[in-house]
Order: structure tokens, then sequence, then C-alpha cells
């Protein structure tokens, strides 16, 4: 039901053109901020869904573009009484409407809505009425009650009586009480306004407690409802003997002042009151009256002996600003007698409310080349205070670049940006809005709202290294990610979401990017083919990432790759000369040779350099430990001692050859050593001895000038070990010897004297405790002399 439209609408006159143009310019601006008002009106219990009004039509509002304005009902409560539909701008019931509950017991129960529409900015007020239905009965609180009446009243005699209530306002709230026939009592009602009705039982014949102990009467209370709900309660009036002296107040009027949150405790008014008669029926006691209103009784107390009235709960000026009670003032005869008097309390405000703030409308987000001036919240401010109390001021901090700007309507405010925004300095506010009234203490309250800051494409991508450098091993395999480039963006979502590719062309430098392929999406670089070190070193070619924004952005970087150096390449013996797979030589020495006899060299190289190409020699296999010594870095073999007769004339080596790779590569080569004459092998010996020193000086020039330093730590570590083992005190005896205390044999051994020393010569099982002497040719034993004392020994 639409009750009307008003808007306010001020003409232009033709005094001047100036006062023409500015109250053109008012009325546009008052339109576009929405000073409409609409009013419906609607029965309360309505079933949810039931159409109010059409808000729309009745403000002409284009109902294609309410979706896109966003148009919707603003309320803080959390279960609205009303919403309007986007598509048709018909404002509807969201839940079931009990007018009781919202309105409590207004005479008129109108609800604002504050309607809202978006780019541009109005706002629309509706009314909505709820109309009472009359769905509440009359109700009393008591069922039963009890008056005590002396039998001296006399006719005319008031006593007021606990008022019925009703849910319902209005007409439909208690308009009239009934009392049950009878002779003595009639029924009278006190219109107390907001109060209500109240029933007074007046005597209107004398009472006569002989005659009749008590009377029983019913009161009926009645709405203005059609038919008229009620409500009954029972009260019995017992009759007591006499006395006829009431109290009497001393003042006949209480008006007293009382500030609003006054403590607990504090005394508003203390009433007075006299009786005449003696005894008990002079004894006053004082009390609320039974109409008083159960909220009433709640916030203020009353010492029954004094008369004080205190306060007993919080007074709140916002609540209710002025309150009447009534008070009774009863003597303690046997047929008590009571007087009433009303008590006016006036509450007096202070500032005890700090303000509210209600953000209106929000935008959450807003783009970072936003223009400075753009709206970006509606926030309105409300005080329940009055005057000065009441007035507020709202502010917002100067070190972010927003600002406040007062509407045009009361208490509204816009927050607007007011310098560029930048999301990649700051990409959220926390605003914080402070609302401070003016009264004495100023209260103040404050309410922070986040606002996004959406991103802009403005930023290009920037790798997180420039050029790149990388180091790959040969013999990659083909197909597999070997390095990663990896670029960044400040924006965000898709103005940060990077795509990458190898920028190619004909120039000779990038010949070689077509063997490689780049993951569009991480950056990850894959060979599609191995490289091999000594067909290229090293290369160059560029890599470009490109974001997703509109229009895109982008950069790129270079690569430097390295090729490393791989354990590919296993070694290569040169000498002895291979044949069939199988690098073996045979070569002959004199039997009588001294130990150091050079007899001959194994040789060997590697394709691959550095560690990877550094070659080691080993014994593997050999007949006798005793006879030969291999130089692990040469490769030279040579004799460790003279040979005896009792040596084989044949003796094979299987000499290891590998690298300094970290899986090092291996070949063997076998050198079988034949043992001659002297005569027959003298010459050939010298001939190939000769031959061999030329061949070994060369190569081992070109070896030292490469792993010199190395060589040279090995050495320095080798002659340490040896400088400590002739350093160490070694407790030579003789349980080589076939002493009486020595059970086993020496295997291979021959012994002899020279001058005063003895000698042993020690086979192919020579023990672990023997000591090799220097000098000796690594195979003699020098034995301690018997003739000397059992204690004392000596070796050379």
């Amino acid at each position: 039901m639409f009750s009307g439209l008003t808007m306010e609408q001020r003409s232009c006159g033709r005094r001047n053109a100036r006062g023409y143009l500015v109250g053109c310019v008012v009325a546009v601006l008052l339109w576009s901020v929405a000073s409409a008002q609409i009013r419906y009106s609607i029965s309360e219990e309505v079933n949810e869904g039931t159409v109010v009004g059409n808000i729309a039509k009745d403000l002409g509002l284009d109902k294609s573009t309410l979706t896109e304005r966003k148009y919707r009902v603003v309320s803080t409560n959390t279960d609205p009484l009303f919403h309007v539909n986007q598509n048709d701008g018909i404002l509807y019931v969201s839940r079931k409407i009990d007018r009781e509950e919202v309105c409590a017991q207004s005479s008129t129960c109108l609800i604002n809505l504050k309607t809202v529409l978006e780019n541009p900015l109005e706002v629309h007020y509706v009314g909505v009425e709820v109309v009472d239905i009359n769905d509440n009965s009359p109700n009393f609180t008591e069922k039963q009650t009890t008056l005590e009446i002396s039998e001296s009243v006399l006719p005319g005699a008031r006593f007021q009586l606990k008022a019925s209530r009703d849910g319902d306002s209005g007409h439909f709230s208690v308009q009239q009480y009934k009392l049950s026939h009878n002779d003595h009592f009639r029924l009278e009602v006190k219109d107390k306004g907001e109060d209500g009705k109240i029933p007074i039982l007046v005597v209107q014949k004398p009472l006569d407690r002989e005659t009749a102990k008590s009377h029983s009467l019913v009161l009926t209370a009645l709405d203005g409802g059609k038919p008229p709900k009620s409500g009954t309660m029972n009260i019995l009036v017992k009759v007591l003997d006499i006395n006829d002296n009431a109290p009497v107040f001393t003042k006949d009027v209480y008006s007293v002042m009382l500030d609003e949150n006054a403590p607990v405790g504090t005394t508003v008014v203390q009433v007075n009151a006299t009786d005449l008669d003696d005894g008990t029926n002079g004894d006053i006691v004082y009390s609320f009256s039974k109409s008083m209103n159960h909220n009433m009784l709640n916030l203020f107390d009353i010492n029954p002996l004094t008369g004080e009235i205190t306060v007993k709960d919080v007074i709140d000026y916002e609540q209710r600003d002025k309150y009447e009670i009534e008070i009774e003032a009863s003597d303690r005869g046997f047929a008590p007698l009571t007087t009433e008097k009303g008590v006016i309390i006036k509450i007096v405000d202070v500032n005890d409310n700090a303000p509210e703030i209600e953000v209106t409308s929000f935008s959450s987000s807003i783009p970072e080349d936003s223009r400075p001036g753009t709206t970006v919240a509606l926030i309105s401010v409300n005080d329940l205070d009055s005057g000065l109390n009441g007035k507020v001021i709202c502010s917002i901090g100067e070190d972010v670049p927003f600002a406040l700007t007062p509407s045009l309507q009361d208490k509204m405010y816009s927050l607007v940006t007011k310098s560029p925004l930048d999301r990649e300095k700051q990409s959220q506010y926390e605003l914080t809005i402070t609302a401070k009234d003016a009264g004495q203490p100023p209260l103040s309250s404050e309410k922070t709202i986040n606002v996004i800051v959406s991103d802009v494409n403005d930023n290009s991508p920037e790798f997180s290294l420039s050029p790149y450098t990388f180091y790959v091993t040969e013999g990659n395999e083909p197909g597999v990610s070997v390095f990663s480039v990896k670029a960044f963006d400040r924006d965000e979502n898709n103005n940060a979401l990077i795509s990458y590719h190898i920028l190619r062309d004909s120039s000779t430098d990038n010949k070689l990017t077509s063997f490689l392929n780049i993951n569009s999406e991480n950056g990850d670089i894959l060979a599609l083919k191995s490289f091999d070190f000594e067909t290229v070193k090293t290369f160059q070619f560029q890599v470009v990432a490109t974001d997703s924004g509109t229009p895109s952005l982008s950069n790129n970087v270079t690569v430097n790759v390295f090729i490393l150096d791989q354990n590919d390449n296993a070694p290569v013996i040169l000498y002895p000369v291979s044949f069939n797979g199988s690098a073996e030589g045979v070569e002959e020495i004199p039997r009588n040779v001294n130990a150091g006899h050079l007899v001959t060299k194994v040789r060997a190289y590697d394709a691959d350099i550095g560690y990877n190409g550094w070659l080691l020699f080993s014994l593997q296999e050999v007949t006798d430990h005793s006879l030969f010594a291999l130089d692990r870095y040469t490769g030279q073999i040579r004799t460790l001692r003279s040979f005896t007769e009792t040596d084989e004339a044949e003796h094979k080596l299987l000499i290891l050859v590998k690298d300094n790779g970290n899986v090092s590569l291996s070949a063997t080569a076998t050198v079988i050593v034949k043992l001659v004459e002297p005569r027959e092998a003298f010459a050939a010996s010298d001939v190939k001895s000769a031959t061999k020193v030329d061949e070994e000086d060369n190569v081992t020039f070109y070896l030292m000038i490469t792993l010199g330093s190395v060589s040279l730590l090995f050495i320095i570590s080798i002659i340490v070990l040896i400088a400590m083992q002739c350093s160490k005190s070694t407790d030579y005896t003789s349980k080589y010897l076939q002493e009486a205390n020595y059970d086993g044999t020496l295997c291979h051994s021959i012994q002899y004297r020279s001058g005063d020393k003895r000698y042993m010569l020690v086979g192919p099982r020579m023990s672990i405790g023997s000591t090799i002497v220097p000098g000796s040719h690594a195979n003699t034993l020098v034995l301690p002399d018997r003739r000397r004392g059992s204690g004392e020994y000596s070796f050379t």
C-alpha cells in the first residue's frame, strides 16, 4: 500500500541569473544524493514474502539497472525484516513481523528503511508502518487478589486495582473494565495515558462486617477488538474493623531532578506522611503502588520505614527522560488505610553514549590507478545523547591517501581518495575512522575498515639474476631439464602470470638454441641433445619473460652456458702395446741387478682433463711382493732388492691404471719379467734401457708440468711418513732366529756373517715384524750379535 511520495522542490526565481543558477544546482545535487521519501503500511503477522510496495515504480527508477547498481536495503540487523528484489524493485517481507516485539507499546510503529543504489550513489529512505492487529488478549499478572477494607469506610472510598496488560496497542489494547454485579462496589477507570487505564474499586454502599465478612468479585478487562478479547481477575474483599484515619502526605507534589547513570543507592527523594491515629493505626509503611510498571520497580526502591526512594539499577536518559511513580502510605491498623501520592522524576542527560559509526556503502576494492576524489565508502554517524552531547565530528588519519568529506545530509560522510595509489608499495589499507562528540568530557568511537588496492599491469617481469651463468656437465641426458631461469612480476593475478620463451634468430651464436627448449610456465630449460665438452665449451642465448596483462609487458635476460668435462674416457695403455685388446709385454733383466733397477715403465694417457685425466698406477697382482715396486704416479717398475738363487726365473705383474674421476675408469696391463744370466742380457738390456729412459723422460716432463702441484703434495706426504717411520723406536728381537724360546721357522731365509755382524736374506713370506734397513737393498735384516750381553742388541 503506497501512502505517498514526498519530495521537496525549490523553484528557480527570476530575480537574477545568479540566483537562478544556484537554485538549479542545489536541486540537482539534492536529487543525486537521494532525498526521496516514500511510505508504506502493512499489517503485522503477514506471511514471509508479502509484497510491501513497488519502490522502483514509486521512485521512477529504471528497473533494468537495479541489479547492476546493486540496489539493496541497508540494515545492521543480521535478520532484516524486509528485502528488495533487484530484478523488479519490489519490497518484500523477509519474515513475520510481531509489532509488539518491534515497537513495544508505541502508538505508531514506523520502521525506517535505507535503500542504496551505486554508480552513481543514491540513497532513498522508505518508511513502513506496521499496523497492529488484535492478536493478544488482556492479561492480569495475578489471577486472584485480596483487598482488606475497613467496615468504617464511607461510600465513595476508592481502591486502586492492578491493571490488566495487553500486548497490543492503540484500539486493540485494554479499553474498558467490567465488574461483576454486586450491591456494595462499583468500578471506575482512570486513564493514565501511556501507562494505560487503571481500574479503581469504589465503595458505593457502607460495609457491615457483621453482615458479610468478605465479598467475592470478578474484574473483567476488554480490548477494542471486534469481537473483543478479555481477561479476568478474581477479587476477594475482606472487611476489617475500624481504622478511621488515613495517612496524609506533607507535600501536595513531589518533583525532583536525577542525573542519568546515578550510582546505585543514590537517594532520589524522601516522602513523608502522617497519621492522626495512635498505636499501630498511626504507624506508616511506604510502598510503591500496585499499578506501578514492573520496569520501574527494577529501577527504584523505597524504604518502607523512612519513605526514602533510592536508585536500584542503571538510569538511562536515552530510554526514558521522565518517570512518574505512585507512592502509597499505609498505616498499621487492623484495617490499614492507604494514601497515594505521585512522584515525578525528571532525568538529566549526561554524555554517556559514544558515537556510533555505520558504513552504509563500501567498495572493498579500488584500482590502483583511481583518480583522487574517487568515492570508496559512505559513512553515517549517530549519537543517542542530545544537545552538544549528541553533536559528532568524524575524522580519519592524515598518513593515508584517503579523506572524509561531509555529505549534504547531516551526519553523513564520504570516504574518498586524496592522492594516487600504488599497489606495489601498499596493497591494503586499514583505515581507522574516529567519531567524537562535543560533550564534556567528550566521548569517541572508532571503526576500522580494510580497503584493498586492486592491481593494474604497470610492472614488467624482472629476472632474479642478470645475466644467468650455468655449468652443464657433458654427456647430459637429452630431454631432461639442465637448468632454469626465474622471473617475478610485482603485479598480481594475470598481470603477474609469466610465460617464457627463447629468443631465436639466424645468427651464428644462436645456432645452439635449436637444441634447447623452455617450459613456458616455470622457465625450466631442456637440452634436446647431449653436449660434448670436446666439441663446444660455452655458448650464449636470450630468454624472454612476458606477463599476461593487457597490454602485456616483457623483459629478457642473457644466459651464459659453460660445458664441464666429465670422466667419460677410460685410460689407454700405450706401453706395453695392446694386441687383440690385451696389453701385455715381456721384459728381460739380468739376475745380478741391484735394488732400484728400472725394469720398465707402463705408459698410458686419458683424453679427459684435470682430475679426470690424472692417472694413478697400482700393482694388482705380483708373483713376489718383495721383488718389485711400482711408482703410482710415473708407472715405473723397479726392483726392491737383489735377486737370489732361490727366486723364480719368471714373474708376472698385473698393473691397474685408473683416473681420478668421481667414478673412476681404469685399464690393466700385464708385464712379464724374466731373469736371465748377465752375459745373455747385458747388451740387449743396455740398449733397451737407454731407449726407455729417453722416452720416459719426455713423458715424465709433460706429466710433471700438468700435475706438479698435486705430485709435490703427495711427495711431501710420503717424506713425512718415511721420516715418522724411521724415527720410531722398534724393539728388534731375535724371534726370527732359532732361539731356545722360538718355535717357528722362517721361510726362504739364508743366514750369513760378515765381520762381527750377521745377516739374513728374507724371502717372499717375510714377517710383518721384520725391519727393512735402508741401504741393504730392502731385503736384508740385521740380526743382534749374541756375543754381546744377553740384553744388548746392535743394528745397522
